[in-house]
């Protein structure tokens, strides 16, 4: 045993080697994931500004798809932001009421629920809802060789595939984001008036100080955007499986990981964007 350990480091690999050549060749592959995920949201955007003008866009298919986003999200944002606008009331107004400005809850409601609340709750649920459909239907149709097929008849998967998909998620996504504010303000404030003795008046007035108009398009357009990096990821990982059913359910579980870890990483940086250049100010 003493005579081979000196032939194993003298004429194969070191372990250190092999773990630079894994990180480097993961590296690398995450690059070219990035890149072509990059490549697919920009030939959604172009293609379907060329199928409009073209009279060619899926608009059946755009509101099919649509109208399941909507089946597949709408209860859960509910059920999702009633709890949240519950959990913002109680645990800020308990902070609150020890420093003695119970009416400050409305404000601090309002800001948590519109701010941060409702984009993080509707890109989470098309990510793990919308996204997963997605890349289940997109994969599906890659395995049996439907995506091989539309491209031999000179079809672009993007332009009859993707673009609708895209067009359905940007739809949907300011309406569920709309829905979620509406639910969690109205629970929180069920909870501030009947829990913690909160007067209408002061809630409302508190809420309308601090929560300007600002506020609410910056969360729409974050909702927005979440929906378009859930969308595009969910369709680059279903044209991409490989490997019959196995491969589809990767490319599912993929898509879901990337399109939420890739939502957590974007609202931190708006968020901190946000913060350098419209500070909180009382309207």
């Amino acid at each position: 045993m003493e005579s081979e350990a000196p032939i194993a480091l003298k004429g194969g690999p070191t372990a250190a080697r092999i773990a630079r050549k894994n990180v480097t060749d993961t590296t690398l592959s995450s690059l070219r994931t990035f890149g072509r995920v990059v490549d697919l949201g920009l030939e959604s955007t172009r293609g379907a500004a060329s199928d409009i003008i073209a009279r060619r866009f899926q608009w059946s298919e755009m509101l099919r798809q649509a109208w399941y986003l909507v089946t597949v999200t709408a209860i859960p944002a509910v059920l999702m932001a009633v709890p949240f606008g519950v959990v913002v009331s109680v645990q800020v107004g308990n902070l609150i009421h020890q420093l003695g400005a119970d009416s400050l809850i409305g404000a601090a409601g309002g800001l948590g629920v519109i701010q941060q609340g409702a984009p993080i709750a509707t890109g989470l649920l098309l990510g793990g809802a919308g996204a997963s459909a997605i890349a289940a239907d997109l994969g599906a149709r890659t395995v049996r060789e439907e995506i091989d097929a539309l491209r031999t008849m000179g079809i672009n998967p993007a332009h009859r595939l993707v673009i609708p998909r895209v067009s359905a998620m940007l739809l949907v996504a300011p309406l569920l984001n709309i829905l979620i504010i509406f639910v969690g303000i109205v629970a929180g404030y069920a909870v501030a008036i009947g829990a913690q003795n909160v007067t209408p008046g002061s809630y409302w007035a508190t809420f309308g100080s601090f929560t300007v108009l600002t506020d609410v398009w910056i969360s729409l357009l974050k909702s927005i955007l979440f929906g378009f990096i859930v969308v595009i990821v969910a369709c680059q990982r279903g044209l991409e499986a490989s490997g019959g059913p196995r491969g589809v359910a990767d490319g599912v579980n993929a898509a879901v990981v990337l399109s939420v870890a890739s939502i957590i990483v974007v609202n931190l940086v708006i968020t901190q964007v946000v913060a350098m250049f419209l500070p909180l100010r009382v309207a």
